[in-house]
């Protein structure tokens, strides 16, 4: 072979090793890849990972073998299982959080389990979030560590994530595979996150809007925040402002506020000031309001207000001998609904009348 011709090949030879050594065809894998999420108040919570199936074999204590173990690669001496397949399976949370009552901050972590033979599991979040699998497991990149109680399960053949028990500020989430599953509960401040979110938007293009600091004041009354701050946005709402606008709804925020604050004298007045500006609609939501805080004298008086100005309205009489049904004035209360069944009622203010006559003794 000629010199030349021989380079050629060795050329050729070493271009076909390269391009074999560096090429990552996307290719099925065994394991699928998986994600699941969920929200909590505004807070979201997602899990990347890899579903290796059951396949008859035994999975606790074989396939995930018990303890800390060394997997003869990698620089770790003892690794955990990476609670799932291939690369790290990966669990990201937008905001703060508490995994079994433990405070975890927000990020993205390498999840991995320590698997007992007693049922019981140690779950490790790791800062190191884009290893393969758990074989350069290193102890010092642990940010937290809960164990947590297995329990038994339906059949699952393919390892699964899942979230259930969802509430307003928690869930479960869940490693199911096999005839077992690892429980961890989650939980979220969600009024503690929602409102330092508040407080950045209202920094924000957010804040040159009236119905901003309505929202704020309005989440942060119901939502046990700070009242005396709640105060200060719905002021900014009525007054003050270039986006000022003294409204029924901005009023009537306020007058929750100040009676939540117990300034009674301050919430009276307020509460008269938003019954004057309401609209039909709004004047029996308010009455209606007043019924639920037991504030029967206001609620008669707002109803009546509403009869008033529709006389001719089965809904206003049926409103307003449900407040005196709430006040114990039976009399009136019978008086009031036996007016609105002469009124052509709809179907549903006919049903509601009578229900509440049936209830007085009266039908």
């Amino acid at each position: 072979m000629k010199p030349n011709n021989y380079f050629k090949v060795l050329l050729s030879f070493l271009l076909i090793i390269s391009i074999d050594s560096y090429a990552q065809l996307n290719l099925p894998r065994g394991s699928q890849q998986a994600t699941v999420s969920q929200r909590i108040g505004i807070s979201d919570i997602y899990v990347k990972y890899a579903r290796p199936s059951v396949k008859k074999r035994e999975v606790w204590g074989k396939l995930v073998p018990y303890g800390m173990n060394n997997l003869n690669f990698g620089t770790a001496k003892e690794s955990p299982w990476r609670a799932g397949a291939n690369e790290n399976t990966i669990i990201k949370f937008t905001t703060d959080a508490t995994v079994e009552g433990k405070s975890l901050k927000a990020g993205k972590y390498g999840l991995h389990m320590i698997i007992h033979n007693n049922d019981k599991a140690t779950i490790i979040f790791s800062k190191n979030n884009s290893a393969w699998g758990s074989y350069f497991y290193k102890p010092n990149e642990d940010v937290l560590r809960v164990d947590v109680n297995m329990t038994a399960i339906p059949h699952e053949e393919q390892l699964t994530y899942d979230f259930t028990d969802v509430t307003k500020n928690s869930a479960v989430l869940s490693l199911k595979w096999g005839k077992k599953q690892v429980p961890m509960k989650i939980g979220v401040d969600v009024t503690k996150v929602v409102l330092a979110d508040v407080r950045k938007k209202l920094e924000s293009q957010a804040g040159f809007n009236r119905q901003s600091w309505e929202q704020a004041a309005n989440f942060s009354m119901n939502n046990g925040g700070d009242l005396n701050e709640a105060l200060g946005w719905i002021n900014n709402a009525i007054s003050g402002q270039f986006y000022s606008q003294k409204t029924f709804r901005n009023v009537g925020i306020k007058a929750q506020i100040l009676n939540k604050l117990g300034k009674k004298d301050e919430y009276s007045k307020m509460i008269d000031e938003a019954a004057s500006m309401a609209n039909t609609a709004q004047l029996n939501r308010l009455g209606y309001a007043m019924i639920n805080s037991k504030d029967y004298a206001r609620a008669i008086k707002f109803m009546q207000l509403n009869v008033d100005k529709n006389s001719k309205s089965a809904n206003a009489y049926d409103s307003l001998g449900e407040a005196y049904k709430a006040a114990g004035d039976k009399k009136k209360a019978i008086k009031a609904l036996k007016k609105a069944l002469t009124l052509n009622p709809a179907a549903n203010v006919k049903k509601n009348s009578e229900k509440l006559l049936k209830e007085l003794g009266a039908m």
